[in-house]
């Protein structure tokens, strides 16, 4: 029969060496199926089961239980000095000024930015960049408590050692980017609704002339109250003398002619 092999290629004769490494076997031999599984899964006997149940292992009990002990002092994570600064200066900040606006800010460009605080600038109020890990410990310890919860996400604060209201929120007004969200006034905690109610009010000059002016009309009016019935009594008196001294000349002059022969 016909024998296999490169040597008896039709064509050409080829020099095909068996070591080259183009050369392949005509035959291949290719196992297939699975390997056969020796071991498989047993449950334990119920006998051992309870022998090893019996001869586990059981720690001693401690003679004080934990929850008894004295907690230990983690030990405290000091800030560097950069974080001492800056929270030296919230605290500052909250100290030395009448009026602390918190704000939410979102992007805006560079140059808004600076304009913004040119325009706060010209009625004294400044803007401060502090980060919320920096500000949220310096309000828990201090008497600035409630204002936490608006100190989330980016914020801004806009303050100034006299109670310029209107003028912040003239210049906000045209500044969607900066959000007013509350504000501290004079020790005194507002929500935004709370400052605007506030801008409204007249000024502290004119506030206490209204004052001065209902004091002083209370006790005016009491005054006069009293002293309605007297006046009133002196002027019906007064009337009643007025009708008898008209009166008298003409019951004089018949008096005098009954009294003639």
């Amino acid at each position: 029969g016909p024998r296999c092999g490169p040597a008896f290629l039709p064509g050409p004769a080829l020099s095909v060496s068996p070591l080259s490494p183009g050369w392949l076997p005509a035959l291949q031999l290719v196992r297939r199926g699975s390997k056969a599984v020796t071991r498989h899964w047993k449950a334990m006997h119920f006998q051992r089961q309870k022998l090893m149940a019996v001869t586990e292992y059981l720690a001693p009990r401690p003679a004080i239980p934990p929850r008894c002990l004295p907690r230990k002092k983690e030990p405290r994570q000091e800030d560097d000095g950069y974080a001492r600064l800056l929270k030296r200066q919230v605290e500052e900040a909250f100290r030395d000024n009448r009026m602390i606006a918190v704000c939410q800010f979102n992007s805006m460009p560079g140059e808004e930015v600076v304009l913004v605080r040119h325009y706060l600038r010209k009625h004294n109020i400044e803007v401060k960049f502090f980060l919320n890990e920096i500000v949220r410990p310096v309000l828990s310890q201090s008497k600035y408590r409630n204002l936490l919860p608006l100190f989330v996400g980016r914020n801004i604060l806009l303050v100034s050692r006299e109670t310029k209201v209107k003028e912040m929120l003239r210049v906000l007004k045209g500044v969607p980017q900066i959000n007013l969200l509350g504000a501290c006034i004079d020790d005194t905690i507002l929500s935004r609704k709370g400052v605007e109610s506030f801008a409204r009010l007249p000024p502290m000059e004119a506030a206490q002339g209204q004052t001065v002016g209902a004091l002083a009309f209370l006790p005016s009016h009491t005054s006069s109250l009293l002293q309605r019935g007297s006046v009133y009594l002196t002027a019906l008196l007064d009337q009643h003398i007025q009708r008898l001294q008209a009166g008298s000349p003409a019951q004089a002059a018949p008096a005098q002619s009954s009294g003639d022969p």
